[in-house]
């Protein structure tokens, strides 16, 4: 086991580095990776050299969405938890939507379920040409309901509504097609692609940065124009279905390594 689920660093020029770091599960996230992107952006709000944020995941894979063992975990416990649970996952990718400095995510491998909604609330995203998407949630009788404002933004509705419904996987170039994605490049050249944006970046004015993006958000539909009360919505709605019939099954055949029973009932 790694010893922190997330690491950071921050360099001379206020480029701060994001690494998911649990290799093991695929960078799959559970409380205690939620929590650890919490505290990264609690820290880095701290510094005033901060420029940019790159965010990354070590090992094979970007982020494999949410750990199956853990939702399940969840769910056994009290709606309090669970809401909790959502409002912490909301709060993380909301985060980074609204944080005032450019996000760069650099993406290798899968990146499925919240992983996706991570993505859509950065503002570059490089995808390697070996990456793999999905939104997963549907496949667990499960909803991407605190992503879907994101998404929305990332890719369009119409998209949301293929992608979203199927849980199909779909590769790197049909990622760019549809938004999810600014740029493909080879695997070994990410790091550099990156590099070369973060370039880009550090050149601009960081007030300049900063106000542009904040009227960019309020002028979306992920962003400030979707107030508290609709995201406590969303984070109720989230909680809600991770504790129906309907989950329990899709988690137990996640489990069990078999096909979901879903019995044309509604959960």
């Amino acid at each position: 086991m790694t010893a922190s689920p997330v690491l950071w660093t921050l360099d001379e020029r206020g480029v701060a580095t994001v690494t998911l770091n649990r290799p093991e599960v695929n960078n799959a996230y559970d409380g205690a990776l939620i929590a650890g992107v919490l505290a990264a952006m609690d820290e880095l709000g701290k510094k005033p050299n901060l420029r940019v944020v790159v965010l990354r995941g070590n090992g094979k894979h970007f982020q494999a969405g949410a750990d199956l063992k853990w939702i399940n975990g969840v769910r056994l416990q009290s709606a309090e938890a669970n809401e909790a649970a959502s409002r912490a996952t909301f709060e993380a990718v909301q985060r980074l939507n609204t944080l005032p400095i450019p996000t760069v995510a650099l993406v290798q491998g899968g990146c499925f379920g919240g992983g996706t909604g991570v993505i859509s609330a950065c503002d570059v995203v490089i995808a390697a040409d070996n990456a793999l998407f999905s939104i997963t949630e549907v496949r667990w009788g499960l909803t991407a309901a605190i992503i879907i404002p994101q998404l929305c933004d990332a890719i369009g509705v119409r998209q949301v509504r293929r992608y979203a419904l199927t849980g199909e996987r779909f590769g790197a170039e049909d990622a760019r097609r549809i938004g999810l994605v600014h740029e493909v490049v080879p695997l070994a050249n990410l790091e550099a692609a990156g590099a070369k944006v973060v370039e880009q970046l550090l050149a601009n004015g960081p007030e300049a940065i900063a106000e542009t993006k904040r009227l960019a958000l309020e002028s979306s539909f992920g962003g400030m124009a979707v107030d508290d009360a609709a995201y406590a919505r969303l984070v109720h709605l989230h909680s809600l279905k991770r504790q129906s019939a309907e989950a329990a099954e899709g988690l137990a055949s996640f489990a069990e390594k078999r096909v979901a029973n879903w019995g044309g009932g509604k959960g």
